[in-house]
């Protein structure tokens, strides 16, 4: 167990932003955290709990007290058409995600490369390439911060939706993630018509791909479209995709006829944040300290030794730009502190 005063939060966010917390505690198993809850006192207020903080924007050193996760562990509970696999929250989620490729659990490859701890998957229902967390979360196991307590929830208890759970929302600062149980099928189903996947696996000559070939595909495009965080600090997509009513997305689409866009279902359209972005001119564009990157408009990039705050201006100005160009907002997917 860590427990130290004044710490210095720069390897606990990707963005690279030089910040301290006033307290920092890491737990390494269920029972350190409850003797943690137990000390805690009015004074370490506020809590922020953290993973990787791969999805982390510090804007100002913070005030109370950071709880990090460092639980360890993965089992596995075999059937005959699927595994359930229990899986600690500390544990790093694409580490996971490699094991069930090379174990034939299937269901997770088109998530490959995520940074971030497997907590992190099912507060934010990371996603991407048409596969979201929630749709192989079975079961997330916490611990109330008021009480103590150990509870579990099922996929259905967290109420997931895009980018969302209530862990966001009505949770926020509740629970602690001890564990997270992901069911994996045994059949293969790959899911490669979302985005450029299938072009990229044919060119491989890939048209009847394995989950290895799957993920080795997306690794590379995720390779080629996003900065790596330890030569350009980021956050990975630092805007949702925002997700429009068919009037609107009708109403776009005769102005800007070659916009993509991804069926939600018969009322609405989702619309690509990036490429709303770069159409207002912003990819590879900078300010200050702070900028865009050249490949992905969705990404925005610590130049070097930007603070939080300069990166937020830079939020708040594409975010102006996007409203008055398109009259959509768009929302950051990043937690802001």
């Amino acid at each position: 167990m860590k427990d130290i005063n004044n710490y210095d939060l720069t390897s606990y966010n990707t963005f690279g932003i030089k910040a301290f917390c006033r307290r920092f505690v890491e737990f390494d198993s269920l029972e350190e955290l409850r003797l943690i809850l137990t000390t805690l006192t009015a004074g370490d207020a506020p809590l922020l709990i953290l993973g990787g903080g791969s999805n982390l924007l510090l804007t100002d050193d913070y005030s109370g007290t950071v709880l990090h996760s460092a639980i360890k562990g993965i089992s596995v509970d075999s059937m005959q058409k699927s595994v359930l696999l229990r899986v600690g929250s500390g544990e790093t989620w694409d580490d996971v995600v490699r094991l069930c490729v090379d174990n034939g659990w299937y269901g997770a490859e088109n998530l490959s490369f995520i940074p971030g701890e497997v907590g992190a998957s099912a507060v934010q229902n990371i996603g991407a390439y048409g596969v979201e967390a929630k749709d192989i979360i079975y079961k997330v196991e916490a611990v109330e911060i008021g009480t103590g307590q150990e509870v579990s929830f099922t996929n259905e208890d967290c109420a997931y939706s895009y980018r969302q759970s209530r862990f966001k929302g009505e949770w926020r600062d509740k629970y602690v993630i001890t564990y997270v149980t992901y069911r994996l099928k045994r059949t293969f189903c790959p899911q490669i018509d979302y985005g450029n996947i299938r072009l990229e696996l044919e060119k491989r000559g890939f048209y009847k791909p394995t989950a290895a070939q799957l993920r080795d595909v997306i690794i590379g495009i995720r390779k080629e479209k996003l900065p790596d965080p330890d030569v350009e600090g980021n956050a990975g997509s630092f805007f949702m995709n925002p997700v429009v009513p068919r009037a609107k997305y009708d109403e776009l689409s005769s102005l800007y006829p070659e916009m993509p866009h991804y069926r939600v279902d018969a009322e609405y359209e989702k619309i690509p944040a990036g490429w709303l972005i770069e159409s207002c001119g912003w990819r590879g564009k900078s300010l200050g300290r702070a900028g865009v990157h050249s490949r992905q408009a969705l990404v925005l990039v610590n130049r070097g030794g930007a603070d939080g705050k300069e990166i937020m201006r830079l939020c708040d100005m594409i975010r102006n730009d996007v409203r008055n160009k398109f009259g959509i907002e768009i929302y950051p997917e990043v937690n802001i502190k």
